[in-house]
């Protein structure tokens, strides 16, 4: 089994500043849409005014919104599009059916500092290429809204769907960044310095204290945790706390 550690949302450099915690959880504020594509604004989704803080004015509630991922309402499916070199680093690491997505992003809480930590899970179910997929199948997404099935972003544009769930508790089981940290510093388990991560082969980014350096920008880090019990008695905990 892999886990992709997988970034998500607003930031300094997307959006202009971090997700909020709002009435204890972490809700993920999409990043605007650059193509055209979005049939969606944030006032759309309930976050015209949060986006109207996180981003200081800059982005509005009647701005098209990139919602991707995307998370079902009433039911617990979800959907990732994904291109370019990020879908072929997902590609070459072997990730598939069975493997899980864990979302990350930058979350501030009133009063807080920023720092990383994790919103919401995919469990992949299918791997759809949208080049070469049914024309029903794209019709499907389309219905519901997804950006990369309005208008593919690339010709290796690809959909992970399956399994998900959002709007995490801000739980300090959910949070990477350590304590007081910059939000890059991240506090990881000891299995993952020994099954590593993709984008951080680098030995000075493991530190002797259980910390992470992670790198500055990327979007998928991936581990191999294959069959290991603590890896996934560590994920089976996480998925807890997400659905708490």
């Amino acid at each position: 089994m892999k886990i992709v550690f997988s970034r998500k949302g607003f930031d300094s450099s997307s959006g202009g500043g971090p997700s909020p915690i709002v009435d204890g959880r972490a809700l993920s504020l999409p990043i605007p849409d650059r193509l055209g594509a979005s049939r969606t604004s944030y006032s759309n989704l309930h976050m015209g005014g949060h986006v109207m803080r996180a981003s200081r004015g800059k982005v509005k509630g009647w701005h098209r919104v990139h919602n991707d991922p995307m998370f079902a309402r009433n039911d617990d499916w979800a959907v990732l599009g994904q291109y370019g070199a990020a879908q072929t680093h997902l590609e070459r690491q072997g990730v598939g059916p069975g493997d899980l997505f864990l979302f990350f992003g930058l979350f501030q809480a009133e009063g807080g500092d920023p720092h990383h930590r994790i919103f919401g899970y995919l469990y992949v179910g299918e791997v759809i290429p949208l080049a070469t997929c049914e024309a029903q199948t794209r019709k499907w997404f389309e219905t519901v809204h997804h950006p990369h099935a309005l208008r593919m972003h690339g010709a290796n544009d690809t959909l992970w769907f399956g399994r998900g769930q959002t709007n995490a508790p801000a739980s300090d089981a959910l949070r990477l960044t350590v304590p007081e940290g910059p939000p890059s510093l991240w506090r990881v388990p000891d299995w993952l310095r020994e099954t590593g991560l993709s984008y951080h082969d680098r030995k000075d980014r493991w530190r002797d204290d259980c910390c992470l350096q992670s790198v500055a920008r990327g979007q998928e880090f991936v581990a191999d945790i294959g069959e290991r019990k603590d890896a996934r008695d560590w994920l089976a905990g996480v998925i807890a706390a997400i659905e708490g």
